[in-house]
């Protein structure tokens, strides 16, 4: 029913009501006068007449007052009106303005919650799924990475600890291929690199192993010898060139066990003790040339290669 209608109805309903208790009273006692409708009716007794009168002027005027009149029923019906259209209006506009966009939904009966609302929790709990695999994946593919580096740079400083163990090794080899050793397994020092006296006609330019005769004498380090033979003062001799250059003399031989062109290891044996040349007993004099040049005191050369004399 409109709003309107609704109140005309309530409005004829009430002015039928006071009709009724205003028109249609009890009927009059025998004897009184019957008042028509629209005079006034003549009490046997005009006092109670008035009495009467006057109390239905006092019920009837505050129960007219209470109502509005037409115009404001009127008024009030329009507001109604009004009202409704633009709450109408506003929802369409509302409605046709997000069309397609649900914001709302009606809430389950069961669970107390819409869809809209399960749904965005749905999908923000996917989107922070995804979001922790994303991160997830770059911290496996960080930690791929770092392992790769870390491997190469692993594999890189092996190979060279490789290289330089390969090369510690060919020197260690060079190293122990020249290694020099002592001439002769038994003997005694007689005559030291500097010394002055008159079996020489300088200074003694050597150091003198006394020895037996026909004592083996072994090269003192690898190389190849250069020469062999009777060289005046030196008697027999032999001379050991070594790969940097530098000569190894050995001299006052009895004998020779090496011939020139010979590759010579330390310790081979290329002659024997005896006392030729310009000597005085059975010895043998060594004499250390670096670059074939002059030479220098052998006991300090042997030091320096590990030998102690």
């Amino acid at each position: 029913m409109h709003p309107l209608q609704s109140v005309l109805a309530v409005s004829s309903h009430k002015d039928q009501r006071n009709f009724y208790f205003m028109g249609n009273h009890r009927a009059p006692r025998r004897g009184a006068r019957v008042a028509t409708l629209g005079s006034p009716a003549v009490p046997a007794n005009p006092a109670a007449g008035r009495r009467k009168a006057v109390k239905h002027a006092a019920s009837r005027g505050p129960l007219f007052r209470k109502l509005p009149s037409a115009p404001v029923l009127l008024g009030v019906a329009a507001l109604s009106i009004s009202a409704t259209g633009a709450v109408s209006a506003g929802a369409s506009d509302m409605v046709s303005e997000h069309q397609g966009l649900q914001l709302t939904a009606q809430a389950s009966a069961l669970s107390g919650t819409s869809t809209v609302a399960s749904t965005s929790a749905k999908d923000e709990r996917q989107a922070a799924v995804s979001r922790d695999s994303r991160r997830d994946a770059l911290e496996d593919a960080t930690s791929e990475k770092l392992q790769a580096a870390v491997e190469a740079q692993a594999k890189q400083r092996n190979a060279e600890l490789a290289k330089l163990a390969k090369s510690a090794e060919k020197q260690a080899a060079k190293i122990a291929l020249n290694l020099w050793r002592l001439p002769l397994a038994s003997y005694r020092l007689t005559a030291t690199f500097g010394e002055s006296s008159g079996l020489w006609a300088n200074t003694h330019t050597g150091l003198d192993f006394a020895a037996s005769y026909g004592a083996p004498v072994m090269s003192v380090t690898n190389g190849t010898v250069t020469s062999v033979g009777y060289e005046g003062s030196y008697g027999n001799q032999v001379i050991v060139t070594t790969d940097d250059g530098e000569e190894l003399w050995y001299c006052h031989l009895s004998g020779f066990a090496a011939n020139v062109g010979d590759t010579i290891r330390a310790g081979e044996v290329l002659g024997y003790v005896g006392s030729t040349g310009n000597s005085t007993g059975n010895h043998m004099h060594l004499e250390v040339r670096p670059g074939a040049g002059d030479p220098v005191d052998p006991y300090y050369a042997l030091v320096a290669h590990g030998v102690n004399p």
